[in-house]
């Protein structure tokens, strides 16, 4: 693998995935605005080597498919999954006799040799020690206009439980408030905040080494959903094939990577009052609000001669972070299917979805409610637990394929009988909930049923690939619909998306009833409504702002409709056991922004991300002497239509 982040940049450079950038640029909003116009059109690796500091600047390093397969050292990210799935294999193998259990030697030698070491010497991570730090003296971004402050965005926190000695290894933001003062931001959920309790339990303060740089697996290790108590570095020395070595931190009781670019070290004291933190400009396409979180206390600095500053930004999607998401995705693939869940068979995290929001499974199916057997599973597994949207599909169905998946849905799902819904914990960035971190969950069951599983036997509804609606008539009809996305039906996908304008309380489900049973969509499916600032002709828009928007259990309507005929959209197979008529039951979504007047929802609601006015002229005036090639034009001026009034909270 890697020996430094630098060895991982001359490979990007001499694979023709890195841009060195010698203009001066500013990591205060300018780097964001580039960045995000290179990410969102596939573009390369950025190394900008004037940044007023004196440090060069990486970013979007992770940024494609490519450049996350070379951080990882495999061709595919599939790669990483068949060595998972041979590993596991060999292990649960029978042994019958004592030749197969010595056999298994050099498998257990090679699973020693992940196991992370510390050298008693100094690293290359310290050949620079400063015992008066000053974290301003690094390029630290300001990512969005409305962000709190300067933020370090890839660092690898390293804590313990002070009653075990146990290490995690997490990536949690830092707002740098002063040349020593950061702020912690770890969620309750995560293990470093657990540990933090657990200090305070003690009252004593809580050792903390932040990393940057080094292998580019660290990185990603450190946004590895592990089990609790599983090493990041042993996963780590399984993914680099070689452990990592660790060495001693200067004022710290912490082991750090000896070949990082920068090491941070420092304490929490969890006796000390919070800092309030944010907003900051998050992964969701949305800011995270202000809340308050610990203080990070800066010790000591060490850092390589001549370091390199590593960095992200996270926004409206697709971002670079997506890709350490589909590493994710693969990586945990195998375990999941291997030991919990068998009948998985392969799992998709689409980018629009954001990690959490939106996952797309298939499974080998054999009985009935087997989908909701599965569901309860994943729900309960490690940060699954933090999905809204559960998609369950059979094993022939190719759910990298959105098309496919959207038609498999629109042929097997009753809204009335196959759409589950339930309740739990929710992401800390989850801004739909009603309640802060809890909130609801969907699984849409999208297999086919079985007998037992069909409300009204053989009843199949279907849509005709030539149907259309009639949008002019449909917005005259009903005044609040602005914009009409009927796009779907003609690759036979039973879904609509309505862009409106809510003006009362319980206004779309009301719409919903009179759409449904009044209007030429009651031989629709699904409708989703979005808010009428957005787009809803732009599909991937469309379906990130619905997942980000949508509590499942709150936001959805289900509406029944009896009738005595069947339209060209229903096919009926076999008897009809509903006596009283064809039972086709639609369903509507409410993918708007929720509020106090119309929706008795108490909490702030955040805006979008878009760059501001002045930071895209500079970019635009810029641009040729960027030498990034063509000129592009900025996502932000879409995104800046969008925008609700107010700053980070929309008023």
């Amino acid at each position: 693998m890697y020996s430094s982040l630098r060895d991982f940049i001359k490979q990007l450079e001499d694979a023709g995935e890195l841009v060195r950038i010698k203009e001066q640029v500013n990591p205060e909003l300018e780097i964001t605005e580039i960045t995000d116009r290179i990410s969102k059109n596939h573009g390369p690796a950025l190394l900008f080597e004037n940044t007023g500091t004196g440090i060069p600047f990486l970013i979007n390093a992770f940024g494609s498919e490519k450049r996350m397969c070379m951080a990882l050292g495999v061709n595919h990210l599939d790669d990483v999954t068949l060595r998972i799935e041979t590993l596991f294999k060999t292990l649960m193998k029978p042994k019958d006799n004592i030749i197969e259990k010595l056999r298994m030697l050099p498998q257990l030698s090679q699973m020693a040799s992940w196991m992370p070491k510390v050298v008693r010497r100094k690293g290359a991570c310290q050949e620079v020690i400063n015992m008066n730090p000053d974290i301003t003296k690094f390029p630290v971004m300001k990512c969005w206009p409305e962000d709190g402050g300067p933020f370090i965005t890839l660092p690898v926190i390293h804590t313990k439980d002070p009653n075990t000695n146990i290490r995690n290894v997490g990536m949690y933001r830092m707002q740098v408030f002063s040349s020593t003062v950061t702020g912690m931001h770890w969620h309750k959920h995560k293990v470093s905040a657990r540990h933090f309790q657990e200090y305070k339990k003690l009252g004593i303060k809580m050792p903390v080494a932040v990393a940057l740089g080094g292998d580019p697996v660290y990185t990603y290790c450190a946004t590895a959903p592990l089990p609790d108590n599983i090493d990041e570095y042993m996963l780590a020395g399984f993914l680099r094939n070689k452990k990592v070595e660790l060495v001693q931190c200067i004022t710290q009781d912490v082991q750090v990577p000896a070949d990082a670019e920068i090491i941070i070290e420092g304490y929490v004291d969890p006796m000390e009052e919070n800092i309030l933190e944010g907003p900051f400009g998050d992964h969701t396409g949305y800011y995270s609000l202000a809340d308050f979180y610990p203080k990070f206390h800066i010790t000591c600095i060490t850092h390589r001669k001549n370091p390199i500053y590593p960095s992200t930004i996270v926004g409206i999607p697709p971002q670079e972070d997506a890709w350490l998401g589909k590493a994710t995705e693969r990586i945990f693939l195998a375990p999941i299917k291997m030991t919990m869940i068998l009948e998985i068979k392969d799992m998709e995290l689409p980018i629009e979805g954001v990690f959490h929001n939106l996952t797309i499974v298939k499974i080998k199916k054999e009985y009935a409610g087997q989908a909701i057997k599965v569901t309860n599973a994943m729900w309960g597994a490690g940060q699954m637990m933090f999905n809204k949207i559960l998609v369950i599909v059979d094993e022939d169905i190719d759910i990298h394929d959105y098309k496919k998946v959207a038609q498999i849905i629109s042929e097997n799902v009753d809204p009335q009988q196959d759409i589950y819904f339930s309740q739990g914990p929710m992401d800390v960035l989850d801004h739909s909930c009603s309640k802060f971190s809890f909130g609801g969950k969907m699984c849409v069951d999208a297999t086919r049923k079985l007998l037992e599983e069909l409300r009204v036997t053989g009843l199949e509804f279907r849509v005709d690939d030539s149907y259309r609606i009639d949008s002019k008539k449909l917005m005259s009809d009903f005044s609040e619909i602005v914009q009409v996305n009927d796009s779907l039906l003609s690759l036979g996908i039973s879904m609509v998306f309505l862009s409106v304008q809510k003006n009362r309380k319980n206004h779309l489900k009301e719409l919903s009833e009179s759409l449904f049973k009044n209007s030429e969509l009651n031989k629709v499916k699904f409708v989703i409504f979005l808010e009428a600032n957005v787009d809803c002709s732009d599909l991937k828009d469309a379906v990130w702002r619905f997942t980000n928007n949508i509590d499942p259990r709150r936001d959805s309507f289900i509406v029944e409709q009896i009738l005595d005929y069947k339209p060209s959209t229903i096919t009926v197979v076999g008897e009809n056991t509903n006596n009283g008529g064809d039972g086709i039951s639609h369903i509507a979504f409410d993918g708007t922004r929720k509020t106090k007047e119309f929706d008795n929802f108490d909490r702030d609601w955040p805006n979008i991300l878009a760059m501001d006015e002045k930071t895209i002229q500079l970019v635009d005036e810029k641009w040729e002497r960027y030498g990034l090639g063509k000129f592009i034009s900025s996502p932000s001026l879409k995104y800046r239509k969008q925008l609700y009034k107010g700053g980070a909270v929309a008023e």
